[in-house]
């Protein structure tokens, strides 16, 4: 028997295979055809960083936004570290977050989030895992700034050098682990 098309049911991705999606469907549309069986295939890396991070970093845990929250590999692995207030938002991955946490998540997109459409929320810790390199580089101040207004602190998980946030769209680095090739990033605001 063949490999599996990318196209078929029962689906599960690998980095290879989901780059290849990204080439042959677009991030987006990737995401529109698999968002239902999506788990992220760093899943195990990804767990390692958070425990890492929360006990090196005294992260704030009374409220989190897990935003593009997969099938909810950050939500499960902040539950627990002690975390009870998670909040998901995935606009193509819901049904995977639904399934694996057996919360619902809401289903707001990169563009409405930066339209200020969360604007009203506080939360003690965003983390985003895995989506903000993603973010087209012009849309991304107008992102993360809206995301300072609603958070003091941020931790972004990336396999890339990107995204570079700059200190005028409201958020200071400061400090970087990096573990098996994937960075980590902490943010505060000024």
């Amino acid at each position: 028997m063949g490999k599996q098309s990318l196209g078929e049911a029962n689906y599960q991705p690998d980095s290879k295979s989901i780059r290849k999606g990204y080439e042959r469907y677009s991030v987006e549309g990737f995401y529109n055809k698999f968002g239902n069986e999506y788990k992220n295939p760093h899943e195990l890396i990804i767990q390692q960083i958070i425990e890492v991070v929360v006990k090196k970093w005294q992260l704030d845990l009374h409220k989190v936004l897990d935003l593009a929250c997969g099938s909810g590999e950050v939500t499960l692995t902040l539950k627990k570290l002690g975390a009870t207030d998670i909040d998901g938002i995935d606009p193509y991955t819901y049904n995977a977050y639904l399934k694996r946490t057996g919360q619902l998540a809401e289903r707001y997109t990169f563009e409405e989030i930066a339209s200020g459409i969360i604007g009203n929320r506080y939360y003690s810790l965003i983390v985003c895992s895995f989506a903000l390199h993603l973010v087209e580089e012009s849309r991304l101040p107008f992102l993360v700034y809206q995301l300072s207004l609603i958070a003091n602190t941020m931790v972004i998980i990336t396999p890339h050098k990107r995204p570079q946030l700059k200190p005028e769209w409201g958020w200071i680095c400061v400090d970087e682990i990096v573990i098996d090739r994937v960075r980590t990033w902490l943010f505060y605001t000024p």
